[in-house]
């Protein structure tokens, strides 16, 4: 068995125990079920937080990091995203969704590209700032061009689709969260699922394997949608979101938005490696997308 102690909001708390719950209980996916208490609940309540204990899984290891350890979690986490569709949460719990929060996140990106550059102004003598300044410019445009795509494509009608429609992403999914057991992938720490396109979980996958690989590869990319597709199918239009989410500078923003918080700290010496590595991955990303950009036209004829 595993204890665990939920550190969200306890209304948080009960979106995720409740998802949990429908999973396993309902749709027999590979998720740790939950034990429930001696007066038959889900969790107790102790210390403004939730705590509840789950059937630890045995054995259980991580997939292989080649391509074929990468497409078993690519299948996996499709599944995931397909059996918890319809999913309704608990009465008092609070609705985690980030649906309709594309917009408003890309648009947060952007702002934070100029705070970002305006930093690099304010402390010209780190050693990473004039590398931050003659990068910036380069991503903030990727970003203002990604939400003119959002805008432009069928986002508005998929999202309108509603919560139960396209069910929950994890949010947190990878190597560590995804693990192989005797009988299939398992899916593990559903602590921060929510409600959203099922495609973001991919998107963090594809990318998080590119840094991993040190460059883009289209092979790879294909394989991994691919693998996807077999178990949740993407349609079209969904498939143009991907591109769009594979197109954000997300993994800039992510490993340098440090340097809003703590500047004197960050931008040192990693930092330069640092923009230099991201500078070198995106070069090659760019073939890449283009290369594959048009895969699913006509898919659903196919």
């Amino acid at each position: 068995k595993s204890l665990k102690l939920l550190h969200r909001r306890p209304t948080r708390s009960l979106f995720s125990l409740g998802a949990q719950e429908y999973l396993v209980e309902v749709q027999k996916a590979r998720v740790p079920a939950i034990v429930k208490t001696k007066d038959g609940s889900n969790y107790v309540e102790a210390g403004g937080k939730l705590w509840f204990v789950a059937e630890w899984i045995e054995p259980l290891a991580p997939a292989s990091k080649d391509l074929e350890g990468t497409k078993h979690l690519c299948r996996a986490i499709g599944e995931f995203h397909r059996l918890s569709k319809g999913y309704e949460p608990p009465k008092h719990a609070e609705i985690a969704t980030r649906l309709h929060k594309w917009p408003k996140n890309f648009e947060k990106i952007i702002t934070k590209m100029d705070w970002l550059r305006n930093i690099a102004y304010a402390y010209p003598e780190m050693p990473a700032s004039s590398h931050l300044l003659q990068a910036v410019d380069v991503f903030e445009q990727q970003a203002i061009q990604g939400l003119e795509r959002l805008n432009q494509s069928s986002y508005s009608d998929l999202v309108a689709k509603g919560n139960a429609y396209w069910g929950l992403v994890h949010q947190d999914y990878g190597w560590s969260n995804g693990q192989m057991g005797s009988d299939g992938m398992w899916i593990i720490d559903l602590d921060g699922v929510a409600f959203d396109l099922p495609i973001r979980d991919l998107r963090k996958l594809i990318t998080n394997k590119m840094i991993d690989n040190s460059q883009w590869d289209a092979t790879w990319v294909r394989e991994m949608i691919k693998a996807y597709h077999e178990v949740n199918p993407i349609s079209a239009e969904v498939y143009d979101i991907l591109m769009i989410e594979l197109s954000f500078p997300n993994e800039f923003y992510k490993h340098l938005k440090g340097a809003i918080f703590e500047p004197e700290l960050f931008l040192n010496e990693e930092a330069v490696q640092l923009i230099q590595m991201i500078i070198n991955l995106d070069q090659t990303k760019w073939p890449v997308l283009e290369e594959i950009k048009d895969d699913w036209i006509g898919v659903e004829a196919r």
